[in-house]
């Protein structure tokens, strides 16, 4: 049982790890890279939902090591609609595949990382 438990924190620090470091560096991209603009601009989005994007993924980066449930879920909650939001918008805009998936494989690391979350019983 101890090494069941063990296992399920060391899932759930990666994955929490791994999320939090994608979100800010995507936030990063938003910000800075231009490439990622046009990117934006394709899916026919405004420019300032890209930058509202940046700072809500760099919030939610922060809110996952927070020790309060509600904070940590809004972050979860907020990061889910952002990936499912994602994966529609790459469907309508006729992108390839990549683009499509990607959404997909960050949000099934994004739901390991709450099911650990509740397996371990933190706050």
């Amino acid at each position: 049982m101890a090494n069941n438990m063990k296992a399920t924190k060391i899932t759930y620090y990666a994955t929490t790890g791994l999320m939090s470091f994608a979100m800010l560096f995507s936030a990063y991209a938003y910000l800075t890279k231009p490439e990622v603009k046009q990117g934006f601009q394709h899916l026919g989005f405004p420019d300032y939902f890209r930058v509202e994007l940046a700072i809500a993924k760099f919030i939610a980066a922060i809110s996952l090591w927070l020790p309060f449930r509600l904070v940590k879920g809004t972050a979860y909650v907020g990061l889910t609609i952002s990936f499912v939001s994602a994966f529609i918008a790459h469907i309508a805009s006729g992108d390839p595949i990549g683009s499509i998936i990607n959404p997909v494989v960050v949000l099934a690391i994004l739901v390991v990382s709450y099911i650990t979350y509740n397996k371990t019983g933190k706050v």
